[in-house]
């Protein structure tokens, strides 16, 4: 990397504390840009312009990344630039006021309520089985996320009253009320669990041999359990994350209650489920009104 860049990486973990994941993503995107800049024969962080983001944008964008994508990558090279001038490696930022291609947004997949009670509906006394379903249980009644599920200790979880506290992305904790269903089913598992971990394990969901449940692990059990429960949907953990926020904006209309439980720094990311409030609406006008019905 280019004069800054060693220190820029530590200044992400270190001043700033950003997530393990965060900081890949970070080191992938300035990789594409150091690339680029090789083809160009830029060797120099002062010589890169504006006119040089703009045509590595325009060069991703035709090899096939979306805007989404872009823009994570610009972000990630405008804090660089950002740091370099606050270092006095740089004189200006070549970022600013570039933008990426807006893409279409994408409304996430929904299991419907009846999906969710067929999906829940375990019963099984299987170590392994009661786990899945308090995993399952958890996230719908939280809305929590992949990471956040897999990162949990057995201590984040306060049965007294109702509430698990959730480290999010950027290391940012929030506390969020859990159902009763769910700590019905956290109950069962914990008492399973004992049989599974050592005493000094703090991690709330553990595999067979006692070691904290992967990401990948996860994700997979909660497929399996789609198949096996009929459903026709290929289940992943966001899947009923997306569910959680949906059905909540559905029953309740607030959105910025929705936006605290989701942990989103932005409400313009909850208002996608807005959309699919929408959609829902839509749905039942079409089939109900009589001047809608089609023939």
């Amino acid at each position: 990397m280019f004069a800054g860049g060693e220190a820029f990486s530590d200044y992400l973990q270190n001043e700033r504390r950003l997530a393990p994941l965060t900081l890949e993503n970070y080191r992938r995107d300035l990789q594409k840009v150091l690339c680029y800049c090789h083809e160009q024969g830029i060797d120099d962080w002062q010589r890169l312009d504006v006119h040089h983001v703009r045509g590595l944008v325009a060069q991703l964008h035709r090899r096939g990344l979306g805007g989404r994508s872009l823009q994570r990558l610009l972000s990630a090279l405008r804090s660089l630039f950002n740091y370099l001038l606050r270092e006095g490696v740089v004189n200006t930022n070549p970022v600013q006021g570039v933008s990426a291609p807006k893409t279409a947004r994408k409304l996430p997949k929904t299991l419907d309520v009846d999906q969710v009670s067929q999906l829940l509906n375990v019963d099984d006394n299987d170590p392994l089985a009661l786990r899945d379903r308090a995993m399952m249980e958890l996230i719908y009644s939280s809305g929590l996320r992949l990471a956040e599920l897999a990162g949990l200790n057995i201590n984040d979880i306060d049965q007294c009253d109702a509430l698990v506290r959730i480290t999010g992305k950027g290391s940012k904790t929030r506390v969020v009320p859990v159902g009763r269903y769910a700590l019905s089913a956290l109950d069962k598992w914990l008492k399973s669990r004992a049989g599974l971990a050592d005493i000094d394990n703090p991690a709330l969901f553990v595999a067979k041999t006692g070691r904290r449940l992967g990401h990948r692990a996860i994700q997979l059990r909660l497929r399996e359990w789609a198949i096996q429960r009929g459903l026709s949907e290929a289940l992943h953990p966001h899947m009923l994350r997306h569910s959680f926020a949906s059905h909540m904006l559905e029953s309740s209309g607030d959105l910025r209650a929705v936006q605290e439980l989701l942990g989103h720094a932005d409400i313009s990311t909850t208002q996608i489920y807005t959309h699919l409030d929408f959609q829902h609406l839509a749905k039942v006008y079409d089939e109900a009104h009589p001047r809608a019905k089609k023939k």
